[in-house]
C-alpha cells in the first residue's frame, strides 16, 4: 500500500509531469515563468485548485453523474467545478495578496482554462481512482507543475542576464529551455 502511494505521487511530480510530460498546461507554464515570485505564487494557486477540483470532480461524478447515469455531462460538470473554485482563489489571493494578485494579472483566471487541472479531473475518473488516490494523484501532479513552473522561472531569470544572441531572445530561448527540462525528465522514466 505505502509503495502504491509513493509510485503514485513520485510518478505524478517526475516520470507523468503534467508539463513537461503530458505538456498540459503550457500557457501559465510560459508566461508566469519570468519571476520566481510569481511562479511560486501561481504554483500555490494551481496545488490549491488541483486538490479541490479533483476531491470536487471525483464526489461529483461517482456521486451525482454516475447515479443519475448522466456520464456524457463529465466534462461540462469539470469545468464548472474548476471555474468556481478558480473564481474563489482569485477572490483569496485578491484580498489577502494584492501585489500577487496584480502580478499574476490575466494568467491567474487562465487557471480556469488550464488544461492540466481539467486533465487531472479526468485522469483520476478515467483510470478508476478511489478518493485517496485522487488527491494523492492531484498532490502529485500539482507539486509537480509548481516545480517545472519555478524551475523555469530560476532559469529563465539567470537567462535575463545572459549573453544571448538577439535572435533566440524572449519566447525562442524559453521553448528551447522548456524542452531540454522535458528532455531531463525523461531520466526520470525508468524510476517507477
Amino acid at each position: 500500500m505505502m509503495n502504491d502511494i509513493v509510485v503514485l505521487v513520485i510518478g505524478a511530480i517526475f516520470v507523468n509531469n503534467f508539463v513537461l510530460a503530458r505538456f498540459l498546461g503550457i500557457c501559465p507554464f510560459v508566461g508566469v515563468s519570468k519571476r520566481v515570485g510569481d511562479a511560486v505564487g501561481m504554483g500555490m494557486a494551481v496545488i490549491f485548485v488541483m486538490i479541490l477540483a479533483s476531491v470536487a470532480s471525483w464526489l461529483t461524478f461517482f456521486y451525482v453523474l454516475t447515479p443519475l447515469k448522466i456520464e456524457y455531462m463529465t466534462t461540462i460538470a469539470f469545468i464548472l467545478i474548476i471555474a468556481s473554485l478558480v473564481q474563489f482563489v482569485e477572490n483569496v489571493i485578491k484580498k489577502m495578496a494584492p501585489a500577487l494578485y496584480k502580478s499574476l494579472g490575466i494568467y491567474l483566471p487562465l487557471i480556469t482554462t488550464n488544461c492540466a487541472v481539467l486533465g487531472i479531473a479526468l485522469l483520476n475518473v478515467q483510470n478508476g481512482y478511489t478518493l485517496t488516490q485522487t488527491v494523492l494523484h492531484a498532490v502529485g501532479a500539482s507539486v509537480g507543475f509548481t516545480m517545472a513552473l519555478v524551475l523555469l522561472a530560476g532559469i529563465r531569470e539567470r537567462l535575463e542576464r545572459a549573453d544571448i544572441p538577439p535572435s533566440l531572445k524572449g519566447a525562442p530561448i524559453t521553448f528551447i529551455t522548456s524542452g531540454l527540462l522535458a528532455i531531463a525528465f525523461m531520466g526520470f522514466i525508468g524510476m517507477v
